[in-house]
């Protein structure tokens, strides 16, 4: 998500759009700000906070982000709870199957885990829906219906669709089950202090050689980190015990059944949370400097009085007409989705005729290498839909560069129009990224 300052100041913008009456005058906060030395993001953020003079702007904010911080809170208490108790109702007997036991523990939550990692290789490039997302929903937890509210509930909206959300929502789906499972630990260790269990274990269909062998693999990993595991004599005094055991015994499995939540269910799940709060803050969302509206105030901050005589007018350079090839094609797009999913048809017959391979969203390292890996071993023509939203910024190029290098058959570029967006937004984009692919010779599809 933007931080607390661009929020702010994204919110201004869009309420100025709209003709909204602030406690401040946005004009004269501009003028008193024209001569201060700062950096323009940081005069851009103090304007927004003068203009908010009476702190009404970042109140709404902080509302809204206050009630999703404390859904995450009461779902995680609950997910807590709820792992106590069903592992409590589970070791109601004195005597316990310990592999029924451990599949109830960290069999569905394993097959989660893994399912979540295959997916994550595999939809790595858009953003997923997911019922997580209706419950941190500005639209659910705000009712409000004045400018102010429906103008931040519309920014937090916008945020959730990011691409980079993907890593928050997968992060808060790790955060539910870590409350699960520490649920589950609680309830353990409570119950092997207060209770005196024995541990048995049994098969109808894998001989005893198998389950002993298991337990041996099993208890490598918490033994590294100090549990004490049972050892062969232990697990073959175990087998189909109906009465008390040895403590000594009890104690080995007791350490393992403990040790088996802590390296098998909690420590992996943390490491998958810890990633996607790291992957999350490298897609951090940044406020776009380069909209009309913001050029429009640096502009006037910067403005100078230049004589008539020295005027030159600058020619906007313009890209090539895009030409299409009459080999293979493959159509992406550049780090947002497009609500149309047949857009490169604009590209002509030769697209609209023919199937091209759809790689889907380009956006992070890993799809780069994956894209550049199939352009050596494929003879196509790229085309790359582009949204308004995105930026010719060094890094964008550095991609559209390394793609025209390994596509066989060159790159062409579509733009696609944000039809929500002000004409005047997408016709300075429009020549943002004609002087930048004039500059590389690169076709654009008119």
């Amino acid at each position: 998500m933007l931080s607390k300052q661009d929020q702010l100041t994204e919110l201004v913008r869009k309420l100025e759009t709209k003709n909204h009456v602030f406690a401040t005058d946005p004009l004269l906060i501009t003028e008193r700000l024209q001569d201060e030395q700062a950096t323009s993001l940081q005069k851009i953020h103090r304007r927004a906070e003068r203009i908010d003079s009476n702190g009404a702007l970042a109140s709404t904010l902080n509302k809204i982000d206050g009630r999703i911080k404390g859904i995450i809170l009461i779902m995680s208490i609950l997910w807590c709870v709820s792992g106590f108790l069903g592992l409590f109702a589970l070791l109601q007997s004195n005597v316990v199957n310990f592999f029924y036991v451990l599949v109830c523990l960290l069999g569905f939550h394993t097959l989660m885990l893994v399912g979540w990692l295959i997916f994550t290789l595999i939809n790595r490039g858009s953003q997923s829906p997911s019922i997580i997302t209706s419950f941190i929903s500005p639209k659910t937890l705000i009712r409000g219906k004045d400018d102010a509210t429906q103008a931040a509930v519309e920014l937090y909206d916008e945020q959730l669709q990011h691409t980079g959300m993907r890593w928050y929502l997968s992060r808060f789906s790790h955060q539910l089950w870590l409350a699960t499972l520490t649920g589950m630990l609680f309830a353990i260790i409570f119950l092997l202090i207060v209770r005196q269990y024995s541990f048995s274990w049994e098969s109808t269909l894998l001989s005893d050689q198998a389950l002993m062998t298991l337990t041996h693999w099993l208890g490598w990993l918490p033994s590294l980190v100090g549990f004490n595991v049972p050892d062969a004599d232990a697990v073959v005094q175990s087998r189909l015990v109906t009465e008390v055991m040895p403590l000594s015994i009890a104690r080995q499995w007791a350490s393992l059944l403990v040790g088996s939540l802590l390296m098998y269910g909690i420590v992996p799940r943390a490491i998958a949370w810890a990633f996607c709060a790291v992957m999350f803050n490298r897609k951090k969302m940044k406020i776009d400097l380069s909209l009309p509206y913001y050029q429009k105030i640096i502009s006037f901050w910067q403005r100078k009085v230049v004589d008539e005589d020295d005027f030159v007018e600058k020619v906007q350079p313009v890209a090539p007409k895009a030409k299409v090839t009459q080999g293979d094609k493959l159509v992406a797009l550049l780090e947002y989705k497009h609500h149309n999913p047949t857009w490169y048809h604009a590209a002509g017959e030769a697209f609209i005729n023919s199937t091209p391979e759809d790689f889907g969203i380009l956006d992070d390292r890993e799809d780069m290498d994956r894209m550049l890996q199939y352009l050596d071993n494929h003879n196509v023509q790229v085309l790359l839909g582009i949204h308004a939203k995105a930026l010719p910024d060094r890094g964008t190029m550095r991609k559209l560069d390394k793609l025209a290098t390994h596509a066989k058959q060159g790159v062409i570029v579509q733009l696609l129009q944000d039809s929500d967006a002000l004409e005047d937004d997408n016709s300075v984009r429009r020549q943002q990224w004609q002087t930048a692919l004039a500059e590389r010779n690169i076709g654009l599809v008119s």
